[in-house]
């Protein structure tokens, strides 16, 4: 027998929405040529997805004002670059890795500048002993760092990350992470912040992945593992 029309609608739909958070849980392409930190996928929903990081370390330019976070993220990419480079301490070039991180504290108006600080993740060989390297500093983030997180693709413009940043903020309401991400306070966040993670290449124009990420403390994803033990 024939199976219903609505029966084969309803299978598809399930297909598609298997397939997207599938889509949404793999990792970013570049993380399979390059090293990238590692983490565990916790919780995935339509719009967002929430990642329990390891142990990470970073080294982060200081913070760079401007209007633009284009502009600030090349002034500070730039510099990380260098320090990959060479332009270290220990004269080491460094591998390079992926995603370069830019923190977004927004100003309080549309034509004041935003404070940005630009990362670069450092590669396992390095983490114990980061080459120091004028302003620039190292932050290490303690294990089980929590991100929710919002991928999109397409190169960054200014106007993409407040609204990207906005629809992830709107995918969480009325979740059980809500209150704690809106709390803000993973490693060196400070309220009503955000990062850009950008995973390629300036010169790869296609299939180019970025991210919004909201660091919070894992006091939800604590009490969930409690309640399952």
């Amino acid at each position: 027998m024939a199976r219903p029309r609505s029966s084969l609608l309803h299978l598809l739909a399930a297909a598609v929405a298997l397939l997207a958070v599938a889509a949404s849980a793999s990792v970013a392409p570049t993380c399979e040529r390059i090293e990238c930190p590692a983490y565990e996928v916790v919780d995935s929903a339509n719009g967002f997805e929430i990642r329990r990081y390891t142990d990470a370390v970073w080294v982060s330019t200081a913070p760079i004002e401007d209007i633009s976070f284009v502009a600030a993220t090349r002034t500070g990419f730039l510099q990380l670059f260098n320090y990959i480079q060479g332009k270290n301490a220990y004269n080491a070039t460094i591998e390079m890795t992926a995603p370069v991180l830019t923190r977004v504290s927004p100003s309080d108006g549309p034509f004041c500048a935003s404070s940005f600080a630009v990362s670069f993740y450092v590669p396992a060989a390095n983490q114990a002993d980061p080459p120091p390297a004028e302003g620039l500093r190292v932050d290490r983030w303690p294990g089980a760092t929590h991100a929710a997180v919002r991928r999109f693709g397409g190169f960054v413009a200014d106007a993409d990350v407040g609204q990207q940043a906005a629809r992830l903020d709107a995918s969480l309401k009325g979740t059980r992470w809500a209150d704690a991400v809106s709390r803000g306070s993973g490693p060196g966040q400070a309220a009503a912040s955000y990062i850009v993670a950008q995973y390629n290449s300036p010169f790869e124009f296609a299939g180019r992945v970025n991210e919004i990420w909201m660091l919070f403390d894992d006091d939800v994803s604590s009490n969930l593992r409690s309640a399952v033990l």
